[in-house]
């Protein structure tokens, strides 16, 4: 079971909470499937020698396979692993798809970058070294997921799902790491916006 960041104690009083949302989820796997649906179903009209069913019936029915499929999706067990990242004056907090949550000081942190894979959102955060990252709570479930990058191992966590937004995040890391910054240690977004 994943732990909120309610049950953590935060390392400073002016934290700023980015977290998973479903309400976000929902919406934007509805607005896909609809876009989709409404895009597909004139042409598959056209294969099928059209049925004759006015405009309305086919954006009711894209309402209720969109939102049956996204409510599904927004409840599944993937969308269920919750992410999410605290910043403060004490460092960056974060627990990514279920994992354990870390914390990192500022000085700890070699690199954040925030970019896009595909048609995801990804967060990748440095250490300086992986003897500084702190465990919040051993709840059993691990560290965030890891990947090797140019400067050394960084953990990852997907934001697409974010809220605030990815951007807000971004903005957030950009003004906390500045005091701190040093060549290495600075927020990249490895494509513009």
């Amino acid at each position: 079971m994943p732990i909120a960041p309610e049950e953590v104690e935060a390392p400073a009083v002016d934290t700023m909470l980015f977290r998973s949302s479903p309400a976000r989820t929902f919406v934007a796997v509805f607005a896909v499937l609809m876009l989709s649906y409404l895009v597909v179903s004139p042409v598959v009209g056209r294969l099928a020698r059209d049925t004759g069913d006015p405009w309305w019936v086919t954006t009711a029915q894209a309402v209720i396979v969109g939102g049956a499929v996204a409510a599904f999706y927004s409840l599944s067990a993937r969308a269920a692993l919750s992410t999410w990242v605290r910043v403060s004056t004490g460092g960056l907090e974060l627990a990514a798809q279920g994992s354990d949550p870390i914390m990192l000081a500022w000085a700890d942190v070699a690199a954040v970058t925030v970019r896009r894979s595909g048609l995801r959102t990804v967060l990748e955060v440095t250490p300086v070294d992986m003897d500084t990252v702190h465990p919040l709570q051993d709840a059993g479930e691990g560290w965030p997921a890891q990947t090797v990058t140019p400067r050394g191992p960084a953990f990852v966590a997907d934001l697409t799902q974010i809220w605030p937004s990815p951007r807000a995040l971004r903005r957030e890391l950009t003004r906390r790491l500045h005091p701190y910054t040093r060549p290495a240690a600075a927020v990249t977004p490895a494509q513009p916006w």
